[in-house]
């Protein structure tokens, strides 16, 4: 079998095991989230490296709420300097730095994406997203978590002090297929399986908020007749949401 057909049945299989494995976390995730919208709190992301992308997910996109905020510094994503932000998320104390610059409240819901869960900034926002009285909920690859040592100097990986881990049931790796010739495994998976838990916890969020009786702000695509209302909303909301 060639290599994208072994790629899509690799990907269908994570998809599946997602499915079955943690399905029940990420509904209470979504009601966590329903319930944050409905009191009029807000949905943070946040990842560093490729993880940043999940970030990225919630924002500013058609169908998404428009209490959502990703947790975006060039320091630690790919853009700038990628190999800089390959040290710079292993530097204890830059969480907590980034996190104070976001309005962030009791009862809001954040996200902390790693798929190795084990460098010190993505653990440093979890502690102080926690701290700070959010409901946190890690996404981390747990085959690749568990198998290697935590860089924070609480000796814990992300999957470890998240109120709610999800595992993305990635491979040790995140790439997945063998093909010969080359030195390592190709086809990373957990861009993809993290954007199906995201939009998972969202869809059913909204949903749950809905059932709570109030209909939270989302946004309507702009290629479509979305203009009027997002302007409402981006009106609304520029001064509250450091990215827009």
């Amino acid at each position: 079998m060639d290599a994208m057909n072994r790629y899509y049945l690799a990907l269908q299989g994570q998809f599946e095991k997602i499915r079955q494995t943690q399905w029940e976390k990420i509904d209470q995730a979504a009601q966590w989230l329903g319930e944050s919208l409905s009191n009029d709190g807000w949905l943070y992301a946040f990842g560093t490296g490729h993880s940043h992308l999940l970030a990225e997910e919630i924002f500013y996109r058609a169908g998404n709420p428009a209490r959502a905020t990703p947790i975006l510094d060039p320091a630690l994503m790919l853009h700038e300097n990628a190999i800089e932000a390959t040290y710079k998320e292993r530097e204890e104390g830059y969480g907590k730095q980034l996190l104070a610059l976001y309005p962030i409240k009791r009862g809001d819901v954040l996200i902390v994406a790693s798929n190795s869960g084990r460098n010190a900034v993505p653990i440093e926002i979890a502690l102080e997203g926690r701290e700070r009285g959010l409901r946190v909920i890690s996404i981390s690859n747990l085959a690749q978590s568990t198998a290697w040592p935590s860089r924070h100097s609480s000796g814990k990986r992300l999957f470890e002090v998240a109120d709610l881990s999800i595992d993305n049931c990635g491979v040790n790796g995140d790439s997945c297929i063998e093909v010969a010739g080359l030195p390592g495994k190709i086809g990373p998976t957990t861009t993809s399986t993290g954007a199906l838990i995201v939009n998972a916890i969202i869809v059913q969020g909204l949903e749950y908020a809905l059932q709570k009786g109030r209909v939270p702000e989302i946004y309507i695509s702009s290629n479509t007749n979305g203009d009027d209302h997002n302007d409402r909303l981006l009106q609304k909301y520029k001064s509250q949401i450091r990215h827009l």
